[in-house]
């Protein structure tokens, strides 16, 4: 696997900068409570060196009851709704979220995200302090963090993760994966009714401050794996190679399947196993319990298969640490862009089935050679390379560079 080296500029620029501009020395993080958007939040924070440095502030969207039809709506907005829901006594049953561990990713208490506060605590704290690296992610993240750029524009400089579909100078930069162009490519025009295709988003091509990935940030870069490989070791190192991986999502709107993908998947590894030393299965919260129930099934009373129930700690990182070859379920962007960074062989089921946009991210995974369609006639023990993915590293890059061009740098 490719080192990812965060200090990519020349050291004299970052010298003078020190000197002569503004450092930043920490960051604040705006998420959603989904993990996979605040996971590319502190993915980058991780590449930029400001691991530890950084506070958790969090949208916090009503939840539960009528709050489930109203997703489309602004957070704001929503929360006028509830509010007016509970004066007139219409009951909200609210719906626990599940954060993100607070230890594993060392962040601070989480905090409601109010942009006034951010912004005040970042003009005040300037001079003493340095300017606030602000990183959000996810839709429900745009207005706060948009807004912390209009209060305090001098203070903080403002990264936003995934397009914000409108308004792209609202943020100082903004990183999102190619295939959210799709919309303007020839193939997704041709999806999209004359009549609709001014308000499909985005409307224009990506401007300067917007930074194009292939697949979306996260947390396992090189540091990450190496520690995950000594701390799994006892557990995975003795296992017979080659070892297959086997990480299962769930369906979505874009990529939807059943206990049709299940069965289709359980036969396929059927036919692989025999050239598998090991084989470890982990499903995600989305997986439908038909889906993983017709797994377990098939799957579990092979002699090499483990599948892991979801109690004690996730071998994610191990598994990605120690995994010779992988199978993932095309739904997941976040599991597919970890695993192609590794530079291992990587084995997509469910492709076929992904439509828009994501069909452009499979077909993008294939043309650069990182990932192949699982076809059940696989040898596991084959090796075959390619380059793989560093999107994390190149997007923090691209971070230090325009900071740079505004005088500011990181102290890392």
């Amino acid at each position: 696997m490719r080192p990812i080296r965060l200090s990519e500029r020349p050291v004299g620029i970052s010298a003078s900068l020190e000197i002569f501009g503004r450092v930043i020395t920490r960051a604040v993080v705006i998420g959603n409570g989904v993990a996979g958007a605040e996971n590319q939040c502190i993915g980058l924070v991780r590449a930029l060196g400001l691991s530890g440095r950084q506070s958790l502030y969090r949208v916090r969207r009503p939840r539960g009851g009528i709050n489930e039809w109203l997703h489309w709506l602004p957070v704001s907005l929503q929360k006028k709704l509830e509010l007016f829901f509970s004066r007139i006594q219409i009951p909200v049953k609210q719906k626990k979220v599940f954060p993100i561990s607070a230890d594993e990713n060392g962040l601070s208490d989480i905090l409601e995200a109010d942009a006034k506060r951010i912004a005040n605590m970042a003009r005040e704290t300037f001079d003493k302090e340095g300017p606030l690296l602000v990183i959000a992610s996810g839709r429900d993240t745009i207005s706060v963090s948009s807004s912390i750029k209009r209060l305090a524009p001098e203070n903080v400089f403002v990264v936003q993760i995934q397009h914000p579909r409108s308004e792209l100078n609202r943020f100082d930069l903004v990183i999102t994966p190619r295939h959210d162009y799709y919309p303007l490519t020839p193939d997704g025009q041709k999806q999209i009714p004359w009549f609709l295709r001014r308000w499909i988003t985005p409307c224009e091509p990506p401007g300067r401050n917007v930074v194009l990935t292939i697949g979306a940030l996260h947390q396992a870069d090189s540091v990450a794996l190496r520690r995950a490989a000594f701390a799994w070791h006892d557990e995975l190192a003795p296992l017979p190679k080659p070892l297959l991986v086997v990480n299962i999502g769930g369906p979505s709107s874009n990529c939807q399947y059943g206990v049709d993908l299940a069965k289709q998947l359980a036969t396929m590894l059927q036919k692989v196993i025999w050239s598998c030393g090991s084989v470890r299965i982990s499903f995600s919260r989305r997986t439908p319990k038909k889906v993983s129930q017709i797994l377990v099934r098939e799957l579990s009373i092979d002699p090499k298969v483990f599948i892991w129930d979801g109690e004690g700690l996730n071998p994610h990182l191990g598994h990605l640490a120690w995994a010779d070859a992988f199978v993932i379920t095309a739904d997941s962007v976040s599991m597919l862009s970890e695993a192609c960074s590794t530079g291992k062989p990587v084995y997509v089921i469910g492709a076929e089935r992904c439509t828009w946009k994501f069909a452009d991210f499979q077909k993008s995974l294939q043309e650069r050679g990182v990932a192949r369609p699982l076809t059940g006639k696989e040898d596991m023990s084959e090796r075959w390379s390619y380059l793989p993915l560093n999107d994390t590293a190149e997007a923090a890059l691209r971070v230090n560079l325009a900071l740079a061009e505004r005088g500011w740098c990181i102290r890392t």
